[in-house]
């Protein structure tokens, strides 16, 4: 990943002196990398994404904050992406930044191997999050449960995206590989140019657990959701399509952003760690690590501002709209359907009984009388449609005029048994 001028203070060559060991050294010999103004306007880039990346998150834990009826369950993961992209900007990109002004790295070998593994770090636990999110929705929207929202699956998925970020992180600071010096010679991370067994091992499993496996979940998810949502488009259209755009503007926009973000850069990585020296050049690498950094300024746009409950409370609080809005409660109804997948052990045909439920959120509840079921109806609204819920106010469930051929349930669903 370093141009033949870097190969010479770094153990690219295959030999086994550590990276970092002339590092202070460049502290007082800038890198001829990048110009002067090649430095400045990489600088810019990462002033934008520190500046934008750590106030977006920033917004997101106010939000968490100011308003009760945003912590559920599944915004437990939300909360954990925007601390951990927030702390990306304020340990990492920060440092990146000054560097980049200085047109070298001002932090010397224990500042070059801090920032790898944080970056690495915080970097990782932002991905797992993601496959956990995808995960989650997926479950949340196919499997109906009246209970009360379970907050130790989301803890302990939390938890576990931080232990499994250490347990791949820590190794370079042990001798497995090493961190050091990447691109303009202005930010750190894995050796990716390290020509030793030891590197190639470890980078082969970073990529394999921690890119290719988080890929593989979400893009399963999202899929049988997916699909899911398309049988039972086939029975009921008009009522499911609203449904099944939503879900695929999701799906398209998470899978399209987390590649565009992370792909490019582990493209580069790869060939920088299995291809030929010098083959990357230094103008190369920036790109794909700028497009990687980027990232925590996406994540809070998609799954916050894209979502209903986030949005409307971020409008109370930026004061955009009126009194009326008080509460974010919307004023026009909302449809929502809850599929439940089955397996069936004795029958391998797919079997589907579609019946939809309406949740509608209204500013006046004085006119709609309390039907049976309504305390357990609201405890489901909450859980299954975290998007119709109001902010500042817990949304409420009516039962619909029952017909003759339905079964009086005020939340009804749609079971596609898939063998």
């Amino acid at each position: 990943m370093f141009t033949e001028g870097a190969n010479r203070n770094f153990s690219c060559n295959g030999t086994s002196e550590d990276p970092l060991s002339s590092l202070d050294e460049w502290n007082e010999i800038p890198a001829k990398r990048l110009s002067r103004t090649g430095h400045h306007v990489m600088s810019v880039f990462l002033g934008s994404i520190m500046v934008f990346g750590f106030l977006n998150n920033l917004v997101v834990l106010i939000l968490f904050v100011k308003f009760k009826t945003l912590r559920t369950p599944v915004n437990m993961l939300l909360l954990n992406i925007s601390v951990s992209d927030m702390l990306v900007c304020l340990c990492g990109t920060t440092l990146s930044f000054a560097s980049s002004l200085h047109a070298r790295w001002l932090y010397g070998r224990h500042g070059c191997m801090w920032y790898g593994f944080v970056n690495s770090c915080f970097g990782i636990v932002s991905l797992i999050s993601l496959a956990a999110l995808s995960y989650d929705r997926y479950s949340t929207l196919t499997v109906y449960n009246k209970r009360a929202p379970d907050y130790r699956k989301p803890l302990l998925a939390v938890g576990g995206s931080w232990l499994y970020s250490l347990f791949w992180t820590v190794p370079p600071l042990l001798g497995w590989s090493s961190y050091g010096l990447e691109g303009a010679g202005t930010s750190c991370s894995v050796t990716w140019t390290s020509r030793t067994p030891q590197s190639h091992s470890y980078i082969i499993c970073l990529f394999i657990f921690c890119l290719g496996l988080p890929v593989l979940v979400m893009i399963y998810c999202y899929g049988r959701l997916l699909y899911a949502v398309k049988q039972v488009g086939r029975i009921r259209k008009t009522a499911a399509r609203r449904r099944e755009f939503h879900i695929l503007f999701m799906v398209i926009t998470t899978v399209v952003c987390y590649l565009l973000c992370w792909m490019p850069y582990g493209v580069i990585a790869l060939m920088a760690t299995f291809g030929h020296p010098g083959l990357i050049t230094p103008i190369v690498t920036v790109v794909p690590s700028l497009m990687a950094k980027s990232s925590t300024v996406i994540n809070p746009l998609i799954y916050i501002l894209m979502n209903k409950q986030f949005y409307r409370c971020f409008l109370i609080l930026f004061n955009c709209k009126g009194p009326s809005s008080e509460n974010c409660v919307s004023s026009m109804p909302s449809k929502t359907t809850v599929i439940q997948l089955n397996r069936r052990a004795q029958s391998k045909n797919v079997a589907a009984t579609p019946q939809l439920s309406v949740t509608p959120n209204l500013h006046n509840h004085s006119q709609h009388a309390n039907t049976e079921g309504s305390i357990n109806d609201l405890q489901a609204c909450d859980q299954i449609n975290p998007d119709s819920t109001s902010c500042g106010q817990p949304c409420t469930s009516l039962t619909t005029p029952q017909s003759p051929s339905r079964p009086n349930s005020a939340f009804s669903h749609v079971r596609d048994a898939v063998q």
